[in-house]
């Protein structure tokens, strides 16, 4: 029996331990949130759509070494965990690996933001 990785399960089995623990708990966190969110491979990174429309991915600030949640449609949602950092429409949402994660606030704003589709 043989099987395939996909690129978008290499991202999370190539993330050192803390990362990968952190990405995955969040990918679990956005997939709990409505079953019409679907994971995709999409510029390079996990992506996830709403009812076909882009909704938000996971990705990696480089100058500030953590993980984080972009929000497509960010611009709308004023909270004061999401950052525009000189982007037009996506905020993203800052995340300490080695911290506990934020759960009911990163639902709260994740609600927010499907409420915009």
């Amino acid at each position: 029996m043989s099987f395939s990785v996909t690129p978008l399960d290499n991202f999370y089995i190539q993330q050192n331990e803390s990362l990968k623990s952190c990405y995955l708990a969040l990918r679990d966190i956005i997939l709990s949130q409505h079953k019409q969110i679907t994971p995709e491979w999409k510029y390079g990174c996990p992506f996830f759509y709403f009812k076909g429309k882009m909704f938000c991915y996971l990705w990696f600030h480089k100058k500030l070494k953590q993980p984080y949640i972009a929000i497509m449609k960010g611009k709308l949602i004023k909270d004061e965990l999401l950052l525009a950092e000189g982007r037009k429409n996506i905020k993203i949402m800052l995340f300490d690996p080695n911290n506990d994660l934020p759960i009911k606030k990163i639902n709260a704003i994740l609600q927010k933001a499907i409420e915009l589709y």
